[in-house]
């Protein structure tokens, strides 16, 4: 099954009403997912309260935005991102990023800028605990029994008991299981130190490549490490980052932007050109077995998700490449991703 997700990133918007517009475009589309991304080096809107306002607006679309894991609390990130799980009905992702700089750390003031292997390995630990605190609730842990007056068994409540190099959580969590289990972790894995975060936690491994003979070889290793780390390669999806400027309409792409590929960019990878050749990008790069799928940043945003809704998703509809409708509810179910059984179920308190 070919995955194509989309950037829903406005520059200096703080209007709700603009994202919402544009997560219900890609759900037109029947993208598996929109991203918006967050920082703190720049001004900008909360992604993850941006996205909660987004989910009760949209059905279908998964919605995923951009928490870092550096100078926050882990038991308070893993919560806002459960309790976006439930606001959309099991629609919830999670891209995890890190803070790099001093000027970010200043913001804060507890402590300076690290090493990127060091922010990385902190994010896996923030990933894992997550994953821990989201099955610190049974999924049959509320009871509701009125004529007790019991509302939760305590029993199937867990303590996590983690202990992390810079933080250590205890657990439970405040919010019951999301309805997907675990949200749906995504990762830029281009660079070396999240490379292995992702390959060990991500549900969805994102690669800056600019052919797909590099996306191929990207994409063995990921499935080769995931498997090192006791996982099934099967339970990773990699997905292509391309920059698409789909301003040139109908007409061919420019000199190595069609089926070659697109050009390297600062920016990372940029395709330009029409739709019809980006659908032939896709194709062709998903044939040769290189990539699970595509998330595309559009130049002009409702500009070029309009172009990549209306032209390119129908001919890879067309070819039958691409779904006409969502299978299922949950972002999970559009990956392909089973839901994840609980690992403290059955096997008594952790604590």
């Amino acid at each position: 099954m070919l995955h194509l997700s989309a950037a829903v990133d406005q520059s200096s918007v703080y209007d709700a009403a603009s994202y919402v517009d544009l997560a219900r475009l890609a759900e037109h589309g029947v993208l598996d997912f929109v991203t918006l991304d967050d920082t703190f080096a720049r001004p900008g809107p909360d992604a993850l309260s941006v996205l909660s306002r987004v989910a009760p607006a949209t059905s279908r679309v998964g919605l995923v935005p951009t928490v870092t894991t550096t100078h926050t609390e882990p038991f308070h990130v893993q919560a806002a991102v459960a309790t976006l799980d439930w606001v959309s009905r099991g629609r919830a992702g999670w891209r995890l990023d890190v803070s790099t700089t001093e000027g970010e750390a200043r913001l804060f003031g507890r402590r300076h800028a690290a090493p990127a292997e060091e922010l990385w390995r902190e994010a896996g630990e923030v990933a894992d605990v997550a994953a821990r605190l989201w099955d610190s609730w049974e999924d049959d842990a509320e009871i509701r029994d009125v004529p007790t007056g019991r509302f939760i068994d305590r029993d199937k409540l867990h303590h996590v008991d983690f202990e992390g190099s810079g933080f250590s959580v205890r657990g439970p969590s405040i919010v019951p299981r999301p309805p997907q289990g675990h949200p749906v972790r995504v990762v830029d894995a281009t660079e070396g130190h999240a490379r292995r975060t992702a390959a060990r936690y991500a549900d969805v491994a994102l690669v800056r490549v600019a052919n797909a003979a590099q996306a191929g070889a990207v994409r063995d290793q990921l499935r080769k490490d995931a498997g090192r780390f006791g996982r099934s390669p099967d339970e990773l999806r990699v997905l292509v980052s391309l920059l698409a400027d789909l301003g040139d309409g109908e007409h061919a792409a420019e000199p190595g932007h069609g089926g070659g590929g697109p050009r390297q960019t600062a920016q990372g990878p940029l395709y330009r050109g029409g739709p019809v050749d980006l659908a032939e990008l896709i194709a062709s790069w998903h044939a040769a077995g290189a990539v699970d799928g595509f998330h595309l940043t559009p130049a002009a945003p409702r500009r070029d998700l309009e172009r990549l809704v209306n032209g390119t998703v129908p001919l890879l509809q067309h070819r039958g490449l691409f779904r006409t409708f969502y299978p299922g509810s949950t972002l999970r179910e559009h990956l392909g991703l089973a839901r994840p059984a609980n690992q403290y179920a059955n096997a008594g308190d952790a604590s």
